[in-house]
């Protein structure tokens, strides 16, 4: 049995490689096979997930019980969930606030806030990930990096970036697009200075 650490994927160069749609990848993980596996679909490829720290955990949580408390009623916040992004990626970002709704069945399809942590996935984040949010429905995207110490706000996507890019530090406050009188603050998010 070949172990995929050992196969040189220069093999296949040049071959067609088929994409997973939405649909199958959902069908797969509905029937387990993906059961012991931390992974999400994009751009067509099941991708795997960066292992969580405590860090990515803290940060993640803080960002919960924000969004949680101030928009109780208004968004539903959904964290480290599917979100459907197109008809060939599923990403399950760290945060995700969406349009409430009594949909049991689908997937969000429409955000209007993006949160990823990223401390071992910052090129993920900024690149693909970056992208397919600009091109799913996504008003705006943010990075709390952890390895810079800041919080990247992506806003305005346009054919398929962002128009607009701003850098939060310690000490300031960001209020979401949708939701202007909710704002949070950058430290709260960013692991303590030592």
């Amino acid at each position: 049995m070949l172990m995929m650490e050992s196969v040189d994927l220069s093999m296949i160069a040049g071959e067609t490689i088929r994409p997973m749609k939405r649909v199958e990848y959902e069908s797969l993980t509905n029937q387990g096979y993906f059961e012991d596996e931390h992974v999400e679909l994009l751009f067509g490829m099941v991708v795997q997930m960066p292992p969580i720290d405590e860090g990515h955990v803290k940060a993640v949580g803080r960002v919960m019980e924000r969004l949680i408390l101030a928009l109780s009623g208004r968004a539903e916040v959904r964290i480290q969930a599917p979100y459907a992004a197109s008809d060939w990626s599923e990403p399950e970002p760290d945060a995700c606030v969406v349009p409430r709704n009594d949909d049991w069945k689908n997937h969000p399809d429409q955000a209007f806030l993006v949160v990823e942590v990223a401390r071992s996935s910052l090129r993920r984040d900024r690149g693909p990930k970056a992208r397919l949010y600009a091109t799913a429905n996504v008003d705006e995207y943010w990075i709390v990096d952890h390895v810079h110490e800041r919080v990247e706000v992506f806003r305005d996507p346009h054919e398929g970036g962002w128009s607009t890019c701003t850098i939060h530090k310690r000490g300031e406050a960001i209020s979401l697009l949708r939701f202007p009188d909710v704002s949070i603050a950058v430290n709260d998010v960013l692991p303590p200075q030592t």
